[in-house]
C-alpha cells in the first residue's frame, strides 16, 4: 500500500476568503515503511498574506515571487499523489484548501477524485480522546523528538507526521523511530542539515525540492523552515472545507490545529 503524509502552508485559515497554498510537502510511505521519496513545492499564491500568516510560515512574498503558481505544478502534484492514500493532520484544513486551488483549474476535481484520504487527527482522537492532539502534542506524548520545529514548515511537518502516524497506528518501533541504535529521524536530519533557516541566501532557487527516486536533474536538496532563535507557533482555529469537499462541515478545533 503506498501512502503519502502530506501538510501544506498557507496565506491565511480561510480559503473562503480567497487564501491560498504558499507550499505544500508529501512524504511517500509503501508497506507503512518510508522509501526516502519526498515531494516539496513552494508556490506563489498571487496575493498578499493575512496578518499573522508570515510569522507562523517564515515566509515571505519576496521570497515566493519567483516561485511557480499552482497552475503549473498542480498535474505534477497530482501525479505524484494519484491512487494512494494521503494521511494528513487536521485532513479539512489542508483538503479544503487543496479542493478550493483545483476549483480554480479546469478539469482537475477534487482530491477525493485523485486519492483516499486518512486524518490522522480522529485517529489520535481515537486513541486519546479527550486529550489535546496537535502535531507537538503527539510528538511528546509518543516520543517523537520536534525540538527542531521552531516554525511551521509543511516539508519538516510532514516528516515528523509520518513518525507520529507510524507510532500512532502501531504502537511499536518498527521503523527505527526510537532507541539508541535507531538512524536518526527524517526530520531532525532535514532540521540538522539546513540549520541556517529560512531566511537569507538559503531559500534562493526555483521552489522545488525533491527526494529520493523522484529527484530530477539539478534540483536541489530540501529546505528546512528554521530560523535562528525563532520561537514555536501554532496555527489558530481552521476553517471549513469547500462546497462538495468530502470534509464540508466539520469544525475544527484551535487545540489541535498543527
Amino acid at each position: 500500500m503506498r501512502q503519502i503524509v502530506l501538510d501544506t502552508e498557507t496565506t491565511g485559515l480561510s480559503w473562503e476568503k480567497g487564501n491560498r497554498v504558499v507550499e505544500i510537502g508529501c512524504v511517500e510511505l509503501v508497506e507503512r515503511r518510508p522509501t526516502g521519496r519526498t515531494w516539496h513545492q513552494y508556490i506563489h499564491p498571487e496575493r498578499e498574506f493575512e496578518p499573522g500568516a508570515q510569522e507562523v510560515t517564515g515566509l515571505t512574498l519576496d521570497f515566493l515571487a519567483d516561485k511557480p503558481r499552482f497552475a503549473a505544478i498542480a498535474d505534477e502534484f497530482l501525479e505524484f499523489i494519484a491512487g494512494t492514500e494521503l494521511v494528513i493532520h487536521n485532513a479539512a484544513f489542508d483538503v479544503g484548501f487543496l479542493d478550493y486551488e483545483l476549483s480554480l483549474l479546469e478539469g482537475r476535481g477534487r482530491i477525493s477524485d485523485h486519492a483516499a484520504v486518512l486524518d490522522s487527527l480522529e485517529l489520535a482522537r481515537q486513541r486519546f480522546p479527550g486529550q489535546r492532539n496537535s502535531l507537538d502534542a503527539l510528538c511528546r506524548r509518543l516520543g517523537v523528538d520536534n525540538a527542531h520545529r521552531q516554525l511551521h514548515g509543511a516539508l519538516l511537518d510532514a516528516q515528523l507526521l509520518a513518525e507520529v502516524y507510524l507510532a500512532l497506528t502501531s504502537g511499536q518501533t518498527e521503523l527505527g523511530l526510537a532507541g539508541p541504535a535507531a538512524p536518526e529521524p527524517a526530520a531532525a536530519r532535514l532540521a540538522r542539515s539546513h540549520a541556517g533557516g529560512r531566511g537569507g541566501s538559503g531559500r534562493g532557487g526555483a521552489g522545488r525540492r525533491y527526494s529520493g527516486s523522484h529527484q530530477s536533474a539539478g534540483s536541489c536538496c530540501l529546505i528546512c523552515p528554521l530560523g535562528p532563535g525563532a520561537r514555536p507557533r501554532r496555527r489558530p482555529g481552521r476553517r471549513r472545507a469547500p462546497s462538495g469537499s468530502p470534509y464540508a462541515g466539520e469544525p475544527q478545533r484551535s487545540a489541535d490545529a498543527l
